[in-house]
């Protein structure tokens, strides 16, 4: 068999080329017509890197449109049924929503129990990222399908004939079927769907998938089984037309057939099939050097390190030193962000075993590369080797010992924290521009989540030449000030910064308190020698702009409300950002919140 690492083979004339220009298995390696379960699972794999790692938005409006599929099989299904008096006849057009979804690139919950699970098999995706996707994928079956349940209920379009069939069936799912029937019937449906999935990727042909879908979920209706998206979308109906409850629907009808559907999807088909391929199965689905996850990393996800394993990373497997000062540096562009590394090496160069790692983050499309593999990973290697030479040099003028690494993922700002949390450095520096990791932040996924539980210090630079050498600190106190006082001592130890030290009292009448708070809190950070501001206007902003007229540098400390998820977002709404000529360095230290507060949002309380 070829690997996904050798040049894709030319066509000799036998037909037997294995791999299109995606590194993907295009045909058998021994039957040029027929893939082996390794080369299926690796189709498989190819596919699901990219679903996992989509972004909320995407995955809930494929699965949208997936739900309101589902109600073309219901309307035809019910409308066929009073015409023929026959359930055969209708239902050899049951198929058709399921074909909309699955020829049409829509996403169903229940094609969702193989390819994600394949990945959390192979320790590539976390439990917990498994249990997001589903999550969001069945949210958007749900309420498509509700929606679709509300247009045939108040659109008129069911005869009365047809309307009293679609009350029918889902009363008797309800009150005629046992849960444990309900369940073994969703077994089944789950069973037929994840084969179905798996014989999807088996086959070359639009014309071999149509007729599989066809005649696998032909065998649903008339097998008498349950699709839980078709379930709900049933029940929703009779809850508007009839007196069926929401409780009563979901607990005796739906949730049994939804369980049932996961379990034969998961345990039938997927984890069969996972076991029938042998160890080469992920030969030509991603690049080399693949680290799995951890086990405790496999079942926390992101609490326990990270929850992705991404395409490529060339860090080794890492053993912290606990009295080392660590700097994690992510960057796009080494050649444009060597001023970050700079400052990051003249911070570590204060500290007795002051590390600074830089990791080259390439972010590629979320899908297969347009490429071999083999040669896609030679290719980036090389040219980051290349790019972050330069860097290192950076570290030979300081007395810091300097990392690299590269990373090519397809979420480049997700894994800053992936590589945080499995790393733990003691702070992260990130370059605050259009072209650098932000770019792609607001389409990544869960960012709030991810930036309101930091696993370290974070410096965000707005790079406008990076002068250090007069630095100006506004603060009121708090822990983020006393983040942004460590940088300005690191700075002045390193590069001989002159500090300036404000503090905006509210008025004339507080400009004693003020001096005193001021004075009281540069000797507790140790910058007594520090020039000392006391503003009286009581404008924050218009304050920090004045007294930056004369400084290159401007530290700003986060507020209750955070920083790195306002700066994603785009609503942290400071014009000092804009306004201002020097650079900026914004500071934010990790809060303290408790695993109610994540759950249901809630304020922040720092440490």
């Amino acid at each position: 068999m070829n690997t996904p690492y050798d040049d894709p083979p030319s066509d000799d004339g036998d037909g037997r080329e294995h791999t299109d220009h995606n590194g993907v298995p295009e045909s058998g390696s021994v039957v040029p017509d027929r893939f082996s379960s390794d080369e299926v699972f690796q189709r498989i794999v190819a596919d699901a890197d990219h679903e996992i790692t989509s972004g909320a938005r995407e995955l809930f409006f494929a699965a949208l449109a997936g739900g309101f599929a589902i109600t073309i099989t219901l309307l035809v299904y019910a409308s066929m049924y009073p015409q023929t008096d026959s359930s055969v006849v209708a239902a050899m057009l049951y198929p058709i929503g399921f074909i909309y979804i699955i020829i049409g690139g829509y996403q169903l919950y229940t094609e969702n129990t193989l390819p994600p699970v394949a990945l959390t098999l192979e320790r590539l995706a976390s439990v917990p990222a498994l249990l997001r996707h589903w999550t969001i994928v069945a949210l958007g079956n749900f309420t498509g399908g509700a929606i679709g349940a509300v247009v045939l209920a108040y659109g008129g379009v069911f005869s009365p004939e047809a309307a009293a069939v679609a009350a029918d069936l889902a009363a008797t799912g309800v009150y005629e079927t046992t849960p444990w029937e309900l369940f073994f019937k969703g077994a089944f449906a789950g069973l037929i769907v994840a084969g179905v999935v798996w014989m999807n990727f088996a086959a070359q042909d639009t014309i071999s998938r149509l007729v599989i879908v066809y005649l696998a979920f032909l065998t649903i209706p008339l097998g008498n089984l349950y699709h839980s998206v078709v379930s709900f979308t049933e029940a929703v109906y009779l809850m508007i037309v009839g007196d069926l409850g929401f409780v009563l629907a979901m607990t005796d009808f739906v949730i049994p057939v939804l369980v049932g559907n996961t379990v034969g999807g998961v345990v039938l088909v997927t984890i069969v099939n996972y076991y029938q391929t042998t160890e080469q199965r992920l030969e030509t689905a991603r690049f080399e050097n693949v680290r799995r996850l951890s086990i405790r990393e496999t079942l926390l996800g992101g609490l326990a390190g990270r929850s992705y394993v991404p395409l490529f990373d060339t860090v080794e497997e890492f053993v912290r030193d606990p009295d080392s000062f660590r700097i994690l540096v992510p960057i796009t562009n080494p050649r444009t962000e060597s001023r970050l590394v700079e400052m990051a090496c003249a911070l570590a160069s204060t500290r007795e075993k002051g590390v600074v790692h830089v990791v080259h983050v390439v972010q590629i499309p979320s899908g297969p590369s347009q490429g071999n593999r083999r040669t896609d990973h030679d290719r980036i290697t090389a040219e980051s080797s290349k790019l972050l030479s330069d860097v290192r040099s950076i570290g030979e003028r300081y007395d810091a010992d300097l990392e690299t690494s590269t990373l090519v993922t397809h979420r480049s700002f997700e894994d800053v924290f992936d590589r945080a949390n499995r790393t733990r450095p003691d702070l992260v520096m990130m370059g605050w521009a259009d072209d650098g990791v932000w770019a792609s932040a607001r389409a990544e996924r869960p960012i709030d989540e991810l930036t309101n539980r930091l696993p370290c210090d974070f410096l965000v630079v707005k790079d406008r030449g990076l002068d250090c050498s007069r630095v100006l600190l506004p603060t009121a106190g708090g822990p983020n000030s006393v983040l942004s006082a460590e940088v300005a001592r690191g700075l002045r130890e390193a590069l001989d910064a002159e500090i300036s030290l404000l503090h905006v009292a509210d008025g004339p009448g507080d400009r004693d308190r003020g001096e005193a708070f001021l004075a009281d809190w540069a000797v507790e950070n140790d910058l007594e020698d520090a020039e000392r501001i006391v503003d009286e206007s009581g404008d924050v902003e218009e304050s920090i702009e004045r007294a930056a007229e004369d400084n290159t540098l401007i530290l700003i400390g986060a507020t209750e409300q955070g920083l790195l998820s306002r700066l994603v977002s785009d609503s942290l709404h400071m014009n000092i950002a804009d306004d201002v000529d020097g650079s900026l360095l914004l500071a934010e230290r990790p809060s303290d919140r408790s695993i109610l507060k994540r759950l249901v949002g809630g304020g922040r309380r720092e440490k």
